[in-house]
């Protein structure tokens, strides 16, 4: 069992992927698309003039509020270009809680293994990173537009 696995077992529920399939996936969601790097990013949530942004490297994203730019650095933060927002509005800022509080404890697990074993840290958590992606890409951003019962 390598590291990631590791860490994907000691986190359970709040691995990221997991919490993205089942609290963003599960409801009715509208895909969004970003043009970001893959790989992990540097980001920061600034408050303007003009309201919202969220810096990712030397890109700016205007966001209609604090919630949903907390959301999208999840995403961004891990390099993944396309993903699932919830369309209900009341749904954002609870999911971002959750993802939020998911890769911070992904985070931590990642440094107490790097300790231990003799791979870097930054080694582990690049390795992270991409598992992160790659699951979330799997699972894919949805519909465009959500789809409405009849």
């Amino acid at each position: 069992m390598d590291s990631i696995d590791k860490i994907k077992e000691s986190l359970g529920g709040d691995w990221l992927p997991d919490l993205y399939r089942e609290h963003v996936r599960g409801v009715r969601t509208r895909a969004y698309s970003v043009d970001v790097p893959a790989g992990e990013n540097k980001t920061a949530i600034m408050h303007t003039l003009l309201g919202i942004e969220l810096k990712v490297g030397k890109r700016r994203l205007q966001c209609p509020d604090l919630a949903t730019a907390r959301f999208i650095q999840v995403f961004t933060r891990i390099g993944c270009s396309e993903f699932a927002i919830p369309y209900d509005i009341t749904a954002v800022s609870p999911a971002a809680d959750l993802l939020e509080s998911g890769w911070q404890k992904a985070l931590l697990l990642c440094d107490e293994l790097a300790q231990q074993n003799s791979a870097g840290p930054s080694k582990t958590r690049k390795a992270l990173v991409k598992r992160f992606r790659k699951e979330i890409e799997e699972i894919g951003a949805g519909d465009p537009h959500p789809t409405f019962g009849s």
